[in-house]
């Protein structure tokens, strides 16, 4: 059992507290609620509006791409492509989540087959900010041109990890009561690219989490799954290319490759 209000704040994020409830951005005007704030919409909206909050000690903002920067500061200016390709004994698993509770709560439904993806992705980004006008956390919300249906929900931010200085981006998504979180460092690759790390490690490392609540009670565990996001430039600082990698217990289960076309 976890102590959100105290040791384990760092775990901390939006969950649906209703038990039948889908997803999509229903969680999005609690979330604001809760900090006395607001959700935004925009044009310029970001992930990351300002990429200064990763600074640390073992990372430096300002030997990003510029494009790459651009991307997380306005990431809705930003049109996405999308191809996926699983490992063969992975797939089956990865369609069984998918239809049997992803598309069914409107979160996690990731594509299975690469025509899953062929007519692309649309997205969204909403901005959390409290009383203050401070930023809160972005939601990104990515859904199937081909039918509509929700595919990611997620809640973008920056946290420190307990005993650490240096920032990770925090991406989580909502479910019923409770929550997949991921905690990713950020780390410099080639030419201004950006690479984000999440390894095997103990609890309170970087990684992947799920949370768990039932009444006053939260419980939190680690998850066998480890992700690699690469994102850089490809030629010109309007076309960014991402390669995610998505490994369980070690083993790749899935690839993604990402093509981002500033509009």
């Amino acid at each position: 059992m976890v102590d959100l209000d105290d040791a384990d704040a760092w775990l901390r994020a939006p969950m649906i507290v209703d038990p039948n409830a889908a997803v999509g951005d229903r969680w999005l005007g609690a979330e604001a609620d809760r900090g006395g704030g607001r959700v935004l919409s925009g044009p310029d909206a970001g992930l990351l509006p300002d990429p200064s909050a990763l600074a640390g000690p073992r990372f430096d903002p300002d030997r990003l791409n510029a494009g790459v920067r651009d991307f997380y500061q306005h990431t809705a200016r930003w049109r996405m492509e999308a191809w996926v390709q699983w490992t063969p004994i992975f797939a089956p698993g990865g369609w069984l989540v998918t239809r049997l509770f992803g598309r069914r709560v409107g979160q996690l439904a990731l594509p299975v087959r690469p025509l899953d993806t062929a007519r692309g992705i649309d997205s969204r980004v909403e901005t959390v900010v409290d009383r203050d006008g401070a930023h809160q956390g972005s939601a990104w919300l990515r859904t199937s041109r081909l039918t509509g249906e929700y595919i990611y929900s997620g809640f973008y931010r920056t946290t420190l990890l307990p005993g650490s200085s240096q920032p990770r981006v925090h991406v989580s998504f909502p479910l019923p009561m409770g929550n997949v979180q991921v905690f990713l460092l950020p780390a410099h690759g080639p030419d201004g690219s950006l690479r984000l790390l999440s390894p095997p490690g103990p609890f309170g490392g970087d990684g992947a989490y799920i949370t768990v609540a039932d009444s006053e009670r939260v419980w939190a565990a680690r998850i066998p799954v480890h992700e690699e996001f690469h994102v850089y430039a490809d030629g010109s600082e309007q076309v960014l290319r991402t390669d995610h990698t998505l490994k369980l217990y070690g083993a790749t289960a899935l690839r993604l490759h990402y093509l981002l076309l500033a509009e």
